[in-house]
């Protein structure tokens, strides 16, 4: 597989870098329930997810006011339009970002000088090929790429063309978190609020047999 030159030399936004510089975890934030402990947790980023659009303009100042990064799932809040309609929405209540599948949603996002997350589901070889060059054409600041295991499973190369990204789906220790940075992510996803308190010099070694990837498909 050919990767796009133009990922290969993305770099993660300056403030990302910030936010993950302690702590390099992402907090999914499912729901209200886990705000209280996102907000008193070290993490800076968060994906707000299956909220309401009523319930947005209340949840994102809020956790702005008290310096959280936040992304907005485009795609799992329910009232939300998948249009430019909804990006200013959530540019003007103080989000910083959104997260989509959707490549039109990467494309109008970034004008609106929103940060843009793609979230793209690695299943099978001919998936991966799709979604890299999705990737080239939105040119996301971050690829949210599920299942974390799978990332073991990339070629170096592969990986590059979907860089700088977030490990997500199946984290679910510090070891995961600690194998998905050493593999080259800029950060790990999940909804364990335990994993929201995981700082750097926290986190475990990785084995080297760990971080052998398998040997690139004969074309």
């Amino acid at each position: 597989m050919t990767s796009s030159p133009s990922r290969s030399g993305a770099r993660l936004d300056p403030r990302l870098t910030a936010a993950f510089a302690e702590v390099p975890v992402v907090a999914s934030v499912v729901g209200t329930q886990p705000l209280r402990q996102f907000l008193t947790a070290p993490a800076k980023v968060c994906i707000l997810a299956s909220f309401a659009v009523g319930q947005l303009p209340q949840v994102v100042p809020a956790l702005g006011r008290a310096g959280k990064t936040v992304f907005v799932n485009v795609d799992s809040s329910p009232g939300l339009a998948q249009d430019r309609g909804a990006l200013e929405f959530i540019k003007n209540m103080g989000a910083h970002g959104v997260v989509s599948t959707r490549l039109s949603l990467m494309e109008k996002g970034r004008p609106l000088g929103l940060l843009t997350m793609m979230k793209v589901f690695v299943t099978d070889r001919s998936n991966l090929r799709r979604s890299t060059d999705a990737i080239s054409r939105g040119a996301p600041d971050l690829v949210e790429i599920m299942p974390a295991p799978i990332i073991a499973r990339m070629s170096a190369q592969a990986q590059r063309a979907m860089s700088p990204s977030v490990a997500a789906g199946f984290v679910e220790s510090p070891a995961d978190v600690a194998l998905a940075l050493a593999l080259g992510s800029a950060a790990a996803a999940t909804s364990d609020p335990r994993l929201w308190h995981l700082r750097r010099d926290q986190l475990p070694p990785v084995p080297p047999a760990a971080l052998k990837r398998p040997a690139p498909p004969q074309e």
